[in-house]
């Protein structure tokens, strides 16, 4: 199945894909273990954190691969910040309970100057 949406499935959209399947395992191993592992010895937090990131690397690393070729890697790193705050930002409000903040916007805001330099033709 992987195979064929491989064959069907435009680099783009593969590379975008497993770069956020990739930022979610990233964005839990990062700050997860701060509401689930807050009384556990930091390195139990850490192992933890370890094993979660395995299957960040296993998603991220094919992406960029898969992407490498169509983007440049400064186009490549834009894209993962972008689908990093787009992640996280639920991540935060849902899952830590942290209020939104307007910070969150202008965050996001200069995310999308960044992208537009990065991606136009100059």
């Amino acid at each position: 199945m992987l195979q064929t949406l491989h064959q069907t499935l435009p680099i783009s959209l593969q590379t975008v894909l497993l770069l956020a399947a990739s930022n979610v395992f990233m964005t839990f191993a990062w700050y997860g273990h701060l509401k689930n592992l807050a009384t556990a010895p930091w390195y139990i937090a850490a192992l933890v954190s370890w094993g979660i990131a395995l299957f960040e690397y296993l998603l991220q690393v094919p992406a960029n691969r898969i992407g490498y070729g169509q983007f440049s890697l400064a186009q490549l790193k834009i894209m993962q910040e972008v689908i990093t705050l787009t992640v996280f930002v639920p991540f935060a409000f849902f899952f830590m309970k942290q209020p939104l903040k307007l910070d969150f916007l202008w965050a996001a805001l200069c995310l999308v100057g960044a992208v537009y330099f990065i991606f136009r033709n100059p």
